[in-house]
C-alpha cells in the first residue's frame, strides 16, 4: 500500500511541476500573508509617526502575550500583532491549494486519465489520500518558505527582542500542528466533493468552508476577546486529526468507484 501511495503521490507532484501556473494562487496567498502584517505593524506607524505603544487600546490588548517577555509597550504591541497575523498562515495552505485539490478528480476526468487509474489495483483510499497529499505538500513547502521570510523580516524590522519572543511553543504548535491539519481536512473534503460533481468550482466552494471557523478565530483574537493557549491549540489539532480520519473514511464510502465513470459524463 505504501509503495503504491508513494508512486501515485510522485505522479501528482510531477503533474503539478509540469503545470507550474497552478501554483500561482499559492504564491499570491503567500505574498498577501507577508505584506499585510509588515504594512500594518511597521509601515503605518512609520508614516504616521505614531508608535503602536501609544495606542492605549492596542497596548492593553497586547498584554495578553505576557509581561515576562521584558519588552516595552511598542515592542509588545508589535509582538501581539505579529502573533495575530501568524494565524493568516493557517489560511494560506487552504486557500492556496484549494484549486489544486478541486481539480484533482475533475481534472483527471476531463483529461481522460482517471479511467486508467480506476482500472488498476490501486485502492480508493490510496487514490484519495494521494490526491490530497499531492496538493498539500507543495503548498506546505511554499508556506514554510514564506514563514522563513516572515520571521527574517521580523528580525530585521521589528524592535529588539520581538523576533526572539515569537519563537515559542505556541508558534510551533500553530505552524506545525494546526495549519497542516486544517489544510488536510479542507483538501480531503474538496477531493471527495470533486469526485461527485462535474464542476471544480463547486468543489472549491465546499472545501473552503473550513476557512470560516478559522476566520472567526482570527477575528476573535484581533479584537482581544480570545487568545488561544497552548492547550487549546493542541486540542484543536487533535480534533482536526480526528475529523480528517473520519472524513477519509466517508470519502472512500462516497466515492463509489464502480459507478463514478458511468454517472460522470
Amino acid at each position: 500500500m505504501t509503495r503504491r501511495l508513494v508512486t501515485l503521490f510522485h505522479k501528482e507532484v510531477l503533474d503539478l511541476m509540469r503545470n507550474r501556473a497552478a501554483l500561482a494562487p499559492v504564491v499570491i496567498a503567500a505574498a498577501f500573508a507577508l505584506l499585510m502584517p509588515f504594512a500594518i505593524t511597521i509601515l503605518v506607524p512609520a508614516f504616521s509617526h505614531q508608535s503602536l505603544g501609544a495606542d492605549s487600546e492596542l497596548s492593553s490588548m497586547s498584554k495578553v502575550v505576557g509581561s515576562r517577555t521584558g519588552l516595552g509597550d511598542n515592542a509588545r504591541a508589535q509582538l501581539f500583532l505579529f502573533q495575530q497575523f501568524l494565524l493568516v498562515f493557517l489560511l494560506m495552505p487552504i486557500t492556496g491549494a484549494m484549486s489544486l485539490a478541486a481539480h484533482a478528480i475533475v481534472g483527471e476526468k476531463q483529461a481522460r486519465t482517471l479511467e486508467p487509474l480506476l482500472a488498476t489495483p490501486l485502492k480508493t483510499v490510496e487514490l484519495l489520500v494521494a490526491k490530497v497529499l499531492g496538493s498539500l505538500v507543495p503548498t506546505l513547502v511554499i508556506s514554510a518558505f514564506a514563514l522563513g521570510i516572515y520571521f527574517a523580516g521580523i528580525a530585521l524590522t521589528a524592535d529588539a527582542g520581538v523576533a526572539r519572543a515569537m519563537l515559542t511553543l505556541r508558534t510551533f504548535l500553530l505552524v506545525v500542528d494546526v495549519a497542516p491539519l486544517a489544510a488536510l481536512v479542507s483538501l480531503q473534503f474538496a477531493v471527495v466533493i470533486s469526485a461527485r460533481v462535474n464542476d471544480a468550482r463547486t468543489a472549491q466552494q465546499f472545501g473552503v468552508l473550513i476557512v470560516l471557523p478559522l476566520t472567526v478565530l482570527l477575528v476573535a483574537q484581533f479584537t482581544g476577546s480570545l487568545w488561544l493557549t497552548n492547550g487549546a491549540i493542541v486540542l484543536i489539532g487533535l480534533v482536526l486529526l480526528l475529523v480528517w480520519v473520519v472524513l477519509t473514511f466517508i470519502s472512500v464510502v462516497m466515492f463509489e468507484r464502480e459507478t463514478i465513470l458511468t454517472r460522470w459524463r
